[in-house]
């Protein structure tokens, strides 16, 4: 949830095709979500955003505000004509899946605090989505994005050719998702030579310790002597062009500049990085459970669709050199 939505609650005024009942208990759930769950802003606001559509729907497709007493009637028809509009919109099954969860989870907090249970959203199967598997670059490649000479081209100072190279080697040599990589304040990465570990802040708000190479710290090192403004202890590691906090759409357009460099495909981004860096460490024999604790990962199954990556490799190596293949 945005910081706008957390100051200012919800109420029918803002939303008129809601009674404030249900209003009333939007707001509290939204509240919920992120002081309790602490859900990460972005995923509130999906959520957020996801449960409205629901109620708007709901109020053209049944009449009038949306109440308690008639979520509660709901029929697994209602939720099935929402989604059929939703993909009539070009929505697909991933989108509605996550649309479906999060009005499950508001569904629940219903129950959970007495007022009604809406029985019809259990009801509804989440649609299939086939599972595709993250495209890993190579390793070469992943080295090579960390190299300045790639972009000496450009009419770019170099501290800020410098910042995007150490940027680049702390997703890669690290596996951290961009916004852990640029939420780092300058305190928290040890000069080289001085310790070969991060504590990382991830999805909600749980802290990590990984591995930092010093090929990496010397890059960041680098960025930090080159960069003409004053980098406080506690302020953040990287800084834009103007000196305030770097965006992450400045290092996918970075990418994005790269990828046309080492003619690399669009599913080269920063988080292909990531990707990256847990494919190579299983591809090297790396342990499973260590790389879910790298990677910040709540649940083994999430990390376990490297495997995948690993054994599609396999495959692709078999039939590329067996004689009979």
């Amino acid at each position: 949830m945005s910081s706008a939505a957390q100051k200012k609650p919800v109420n029918t005024e803002d939303l008129p095709f809601l009674a404030a009942d249900v209003a009333r208990e939007l707001g509290r759930w939204l509240s919920h979500l992120s002081a309790e769950r602490r859900m990460s802003p972005k995923t509130t606001e999906a959520y957020q955003r996801d449960a409205l559509q629901f109620l708007v729907f709901l109020s053209g497709h049944q009449g009038g505000r949306v109440t308690l007493p008639k979520l509660a009637k709901l029929e697994p028809a209602d939720v099935r004509a929402f989604m059929a509009a939703r993909r009539s919109d070009g929505i697909g099954g991933r989108s509605l899946m996550r649309s479906l969860a999060g009005l499950r989870s508001f569904a629940r907090f219903l129950e959970r605090e007495g007022k009604g249970k809406v029985g019809a959203l259990a009801a509804v199967r989440a649609p299939k989505v086939p599972k595709s598997l993250p495209k890993p670059l190579a390793v070469a490649d992943a080295k090579q994005l960390a190299e300045t000479d790639l972009r000496a081209g450009e009419e770019r100072e170099p501290w800020i050719l410098a910042r995007d190279a150490a940027v680049m080697a702390l997703l890669y040599g690290s596996g951290l998702r961009i916004s852990e990589a640029l939420g780092l304040k300058r305190v928290e990465v040890p000069a080289p030579g001085a310790g070969d570990v991060l504590v990382v802040k991830g999805k909600g708000n749980k802290t990590r310790m990984v591995p930092v190479l010093r090929p990496v710290l010397e890059l960041i090192a680098t960025y930090a002597a080159l960069c003409p403004y004053d980098l406080p202890p506690q302020g953040p590691l990287f800084v834009g062009a103007r000196g305030g906090p770097l965006s992450p759409r400045i290092i996918q357009l970075v990418m994005e500049r790269l990828r046309g460099a080492l003619s690399l495909p669009d599913t080269a981004t920063p988080h292909a990085l990531r990707h990256s860096f847990a494919t190579h460490l299983l591809t090297r024999g790396g342990d499973l459970r260590a790389i879910q604790e790298l990677l910040g990962h709540a649940s083994l199954s999430t990390t376990q669709i490297y495997t995948g990556v690993d054994s599609e490799r396999l495959a692709e190596v078999y039939r590329n050199t067996h004689p009979r293949a």
